[in-house]
């Protein structure tokens, strides 16, 4: 019997778990057989695996092929396996030494042809192979500088089965053209983000009028803090929302990989772009289902929803109340812990979920541009903004209602409103005091603080509370609230670089979260 051995990895969510990939040639009914708990995918390895070697100019082992998954009580999907299991079964053929192989990771979807197909979530499969131990991972070419993103691990990327066989080999590369391909975009349910990207060149600045709207979005940038903005068409809500994102700084370099991860999962990370270092806008139809929101899939393909392609950057939900209300209270759980757990018959799968939720919504469903022209009765009025939920409105920080800009905002504001790059800098200043505040801590921002540690270390003076204190008192204020009114308090605070909230910041805080909209 000859054995050889090699490794891959197989992911759940956006974890990843090294497989050993072990090829066995016996005596027996010629043939290929896998085991491990493969699916259908992985089962149809067989057929590209042997087209790919006759293609790339070796020969079949004309025997007993046997390759294992281990560990394999562990199901494995997809196709991610195909160049292991095809240099495992050369090795035991001995077409290459054992050796050459035992020691790398290998990943990619095998052609026909022999060529290695680019495939979703490398970016991930290489993080947990570096965090198993292993130093030399080869992927396919189009995904050589998304790997290249884990540091102190030897990337080899390569085009076809024959280079990589070369290369074990020390033999000359192949000298025909083995030309890369682009990686595919495996968008989930439409939510695949829109490209050229249209808010490029979007400015603060470019917003007529609407100064507390404005003032509302600087402090959710500043704190990260949830907004929820209500008025009639034209008022502004969407081009709000849509200059967020210019407010806030570029991500650190570890939320940036962890960001690049998902969307490496979800097949949605631009080939040109092999990190994303500005915060992720996404903003999802109305019609989008609760998989597509939140996550799913069925079987054991899993994929990430809306709400973790807004990792660390911003989910906006226009037109709130048309969203189907099992999807919006499904939004409860992933804004109080920040991830979203799947759960299948086959395993758990963990998608990291912390984003900024910013709601835009008509206050009736005839929509009228003018208040005048509504033929909404009011308990028409009331049904359609109860739509959104009581307990999703109670997690929200920033609540206003926003009326049209006058005629003279509308010809004379833009030479009196600041751009985005100058209330970036404040935004900016203001993180850092946050930080400096929550140094020692996991918290980088005021909105991340848990409640208990907020009203233990960081409730502010008895006289600043005081208008808070009488809310809650008489029920207005829930303890929920309580605390987003804190956070928020310590957000106004450091934009305008107090050490301590004081009387105003909280009163301003308890406004905003109160809302007009009611």
């Amino acid at each position: 019997m000859t054995l050889a051995k090699t490794r891959s990895v197989s992911l759940v969510g956006v974890d990843g778990f090294v497989v050993d990939v072990e090829a066995a040639i016996t005596s027996g009914v010629p043939g290929l057989h896998l085991v491990g708990l493969p699916d259908a995918a992985l089962n149809e390895a067989r057929d590209r695996v042997r087209a790919a070697i006759y293609n790339s100019g070796e020969d079949w082992p004309n025997r007993h092929v046997t390759v294992s998954l281990f560990p394999a009580s562990l199901p494995k999907k997809g196709s991610t396996f195909d160049l292991a299991i095809a240099i495992a079964l050369l090795a035991a053929a001995e077409a290459v030494s054992p050796l050459s192989c035992a020691g790398l990771t290998l990943v990619g979807e095998l052609g026909l042809d022999g060529r290695v197909r680019s495939i979703p979530g490398v970016l991930p499969a290489v993080l947990a192979s570096a965090n198993a131990g292993c130093q030399t991972v080869v992927v396919p070419r189009p995904n050589g500088a998304e790997a290249r993103l884990v540091p102190g691990v030897e990337v080899v990327p390569v085009a076809s089965l024959r280079e990589l066989l070369c290369l074990l080999r020390d033999e000359p590369p192949p000298t025909e053209d083995e030309s890369s391909e682009p990686i595919p975009h495996h968008g989930v349910d439409g939510l695949t983000p829109r490209t050229p990207d249209r808010r490029a060149d979007l400015d603060l600045a470019d917003v007529r009028g609407q100064a507390e709207a404005r003032r509302a979005l600087e402090i959710s940038a500043a704190g990260g803090h949830h907004l929820f903005f209500s008025g009639p068409p034209g008022c502004g809500k969407t081009m709000l929302a849509e200059r967020l994102p210019t407010l806030m700084p570029p991500l650190e370099p570890e939320a940036a990989l962890e960001v690049t991860a998902i969307h490496s999962v979800a097949g949605t990370l631009p080939p040109d772009q092999p990190m994303i270092t500005k915060p992720p806008f996404h903003a999802p139809h109305h019609t989008a289902t609760r998989a597509a929101i939140v996550g799913g899939g069925s079987g054991r393909v899993l994929q990430p929803g809306a709400v973790s392609l807004a990792h660390r950057g911003i989910l906006f939900l226009d037109e709130a109340p048309e969203f189907h209300g099992g999807v919006l209270d499904a939004l409860r759980q992933p804004l109080e812990e920040g991830e979203v757990r799947l759960s299948r018959v086959e395993g758990t799968a963990r998608f990291p979920a912390s984003f900024t939720l910013v709601l835009a919504a008509n206050p009736c469903p005839c929509a009228a541009a003018k208040q005048m022209d509504c033929s909404c009765a009011p308990n028409v009025r009331r049904k359609y903004i109860s739509r959104i939920s009581g307990p999703l409105l109670d997690r929200i920080d920033l609540k206003l209602e926003l009326t049209p800009a006058s005629r003279a905002e509308l010809r004379y504001d833009l030479e009196f409103a600041e751009s985005s790059t100058v209330v970036a800098e404040r935004v900016l200043d203001a993180r850092e005091r946050a930080m400096k505040r929550l140094s020692g801590t996991p918290w980088r921002t005021n909105s991340e603080i848990p409640g208990p540690e907020l009203r233990r270390h960081f409730t502010p003076s008895g006289e600043a509370m005081r208008a808070a204190d009488e809310a809650l008192q008489k029920g207005t204020l829930s303890a929920r609230g309580l605390d987003r009114v804190l956070r928020v308090a310590w957000t106004i605070a450091d934009l305008a670089g107090r050490s301590d909230p004081g009387d105003d910041d909280v009163g301003g805080a308890l406004a905003l979260w109160n809302g007009r909209w009611t």
